[in-house]
């Protein structure tokens, strides 16, 4: 099989879908691997490191494309990317079709195979969306106190705080994955920390393991009491493949200190603050009701070396499954690569993205 690794074109993602070591084992199973140029550069693979182990390295975005099978990317194709996308070629990358309709409709009408990393579950997990919330949640402590910073807009306030001065308060909605990795940050900078959660069994499990936050029941009463006392907010929720819901509406943002910042994680799926709309790394912030939004989409790619270390210990199974057998018999030896189909032939397979964009979808049929 023809395994193509695109150069991501999504402003400062630097992430890159596969590692020199896996492009090696692809290469000694007989597959071909092509390889844009500087594709690995801003993780820190130069060329040279693909050529090596066997990759082919390709100059053309739209070549690459063209030639690949199987193409392993880490974000959602961009617009300037539909038209390369063909009948009977298997995408594998981050997708969240339900933040973005016209995405949803160009993948359908392309005739791909959408296969989605963040709707691949295993006994309840999501194991190839797992490394990204956590860098995602651990990044948002830093993010979120850097921006407290009175010189960027915020109150001024040192999340530790220092002896005789109470620490900053964080409240994270959200104890999955990305709300653990959050909390534990902002406890390890001992600053006072409120998880908000919905199951129980989650919240007596986040008491028993981090020991210094506080867990409270997740409702619209219990925010709105808690919104005047935060300085900084992370929204961490996620429902599997859906859009995000919107907890926090603008009346309540009115509700925090000027100066408090939001870091919403659940932007990519839409966000969960009515308020909150996509921003880069280069621009990543904006004030609305005097509250500063922190709302990357690829809050991950900051630190690309160790995202896509991260991402590629997840997913280079299934890469070698999909090339070596194919995406019929790889669904059948790993069966959960089915619900990572959000598109399949033209049609909308993710039952999840149809309810959230109101259109029809059926189970793939392979």
């Amino acid at each position: 099989m023809k395994i193509a690794i695109p150069k991501e074109i999504k402003k400062q993602e630097y992430r890159v879908g596969l590692l020199p070591s896996v492009a090696y084992q692809l290469v000694q199973q007989g597959h071909t691997v092509l390889v844009e140029r500087g594709a690995g550069e801003g993780t820190g693979y130069p060329d040279a490191d693909y050529e090596q182990v066997g990759a082919k390295l390709i100059d053309d975005h739209a070549a690459l494309f063209a030639e690949g099978d199987l193409v392993v990317k880490v974000k959602e194709p961009l617009p300037e990317e539909y038209g390369l996308l063909r009948p009977g070629q298997v995408l594998f990358t981050y997708f969240h079709l339900a933040a973005s309709r016209e995405l949803t409709e160009a993948v359908c009408r392309s005739g791909i195979t959408a296969l989605a990393y963040e709707t691949i579950d295993v006994n309840g997990r999501l194991p190839l969306l797992e490394p990204m919330s956590e860098i995602a949640g651990r990044m948002s402590v830093l993010v979120g106190g850097y921006f407290l910073a009175r010189h960027y807009g915020g109150a001024g306030i040192l999340l530790g705080g220092v002896p005789g001065v109470l620490p900053g308060r964080v409240m994270v909605l959200g104890g999955g994955v990305a709300g653990v990795n959050a909390a534990r940050m902002a406890t390890g900078l001992d600053a006072d920390v409120t998880i908000l959660e919905v199951d129980v069994e989650r919240m007596r499990f986040l008491d028993i393991t981090l020991h210094t936050a506080n867990t409270l029941y997740s409702s619209e009463a219990h925010i709105l009491e808690q919104l005047p006392r935060v300085d900084l907010l992370i929204g961490a929720v996620l429902v599997p493949g859906a859009k995000a819901p919107k907890l926090i509406h603008r009346d309540m943002l009115r509700r925090m200190r000027p100066g408090s910042v939001l870091v919403d994680i659940a932007i990519d799926q839409g966000g969960c603050a009515e308020t909150s709309r996509p921003t880069t790394h280069h621009d990543p912030v904006f004030v609305e009701e005097g509250v500063t939004h922190y709302c990357v989409a690829n809050m991950p790619a900051a630190y690309a070396r160790t995202a896509t270390q991260a991402l590629t210990n997840v997913t280079h199974r299934y890469v070698e499954l999909l090339a070596n057998h194919g995406l019929r018999e790889a669904c059948e030896k790993a069966p959960e690569l089915v619900g990572g189909i959000n598109a399949h032939n033209g049609q909308l397979t993710c039952p999840a993205v149809g309810q959230a964009l109101g259109l029809e979808w059926q189970e793939p049929k392979l």
